[in-house]
């Protein structure tokens, strides 16, 4: 139990007084902010990546976005890195209205250059890493003998080697705090493949392997590995398809609609947070029931 304990953070919550009653398990695990309820509830907001300084790539849209806008809401101090400049500065915009913290980067995943001077711009601000969401990634679809050689190359570059490149870039920054967490954004199509997606799947297949392996080579030092497969989400990609496309998707899908981009962010907060403490190596699918 805690008393007398004031905490201020960087929200519209500026100062929250903690009194007989409120319990924090762990000094940056949770935080209730009194009065303000967490989706209409009574308790609270939970905040559950307090301090937490998190780096989210293709974060300026789409899941992206809703990932680094949740995360600052959790108390996180957000790196939003998108190769979309514009897209970066409005979803900074977002955040910092909404009482969060955050800094917009340039950054293209195939790069290392922008991705060195990402990793440099957040060790200079804020001075650790413990999050690393890798979301940046594009579909280049076509069946396999329609395939050309430039699709195939180029989401291999982004999906794939694009999440080997950023992880390298912060695994050491992570080794010397002895904690990090490194999530990695699959799909449905990482674990049954799909028509036309030769190169996509293999990425998303791929990203499942690298998660498993470094939460082997990782775990006993205090760095957690994990993997979100989504289902079909309501992404400005889905949005751009025919309705009748979109019915016939919603129809395959158990409940009965399409997923919600927060409904990934709240499974991604869940993971970065130390409630998911135990869960290392873990794939996760937020599907709908779609594979079932």
């Amino acid at each position: 139990m805690i008393t007398d304990i004031q905490i201020t953070i960087d929200s519209q919550f500026t100062l929250v007084q903690c009194t007989k009653g409120d319990y924090i398990p762990s000094a940056d695990a949770v935080v209730r902010i009194p009065g303000r309820g967490l989706a209409g509830t009574e308790e609270g907001i939970v905040m559950r990546l307090m301090g937490k300084v998190s780096i989210i790539t293709g974060g300026a849209q789409g899941i992206g976005q809703a990932t680094a806008i949740k995360f600052a809401k959790e108390g996180a101090k957000v790196a939003v890195c998108d190769v979309n400049l514009t897209a970066v500065d409005e979803t900074v915009r977002l955040i910092r209205e909404a009482g969060g913290e955050a800094a917009g980067f340039r950054v293209d995943v195939t790069d290392k250059v922008s991705i060195t001077q990402m990793v440099e711009g957040v060790m200079a601000k804020w001075g650790r890493v413990d999050t690393l969401v890798n979301n940046a990634g594009i579909v280049q679809d076509a069946q396999l003998k329609k395939m050309s050689e430039d699709q195939f190359d180029r989401v291999i570059d982004v999906n794939l080697k694009g999440v080997y490149n950023c992880t390298r870039a912060v695994v050491d920054i992570m080794l010397a705090q002895n904690s990090g967490c490194i999530l990695n954004a699959s799909s449905i199509v990482g674990l049954y493949g799909n028509f036309g997606q030769t190169n996509y799947a293999a990425t998303k297949f791929g990203v499942i392997g690298m998660v498993k392996t470094w939460a082997r080579e990782l775990g006993s030092k205090g760095i957690r590995a994990n993997a979100i497969c989504p289902g079909y989400i309501h992404t400005p990609i889905l949005a751009s398809m025919p309705a009748k496309v979109l019915k016939m998707i919603e129809d395959k899908v158990p409940m009965g609609r399409l997923g919600k981009p927060e409904e990934i962010a709240n499974t991604y907060a869940w993971l970065a947070s130390d409630e998911a403490s135990y869960v290392n190596g873990a794939v996760i699918e937020v599907s709908g029931g779609v594979t079932i």
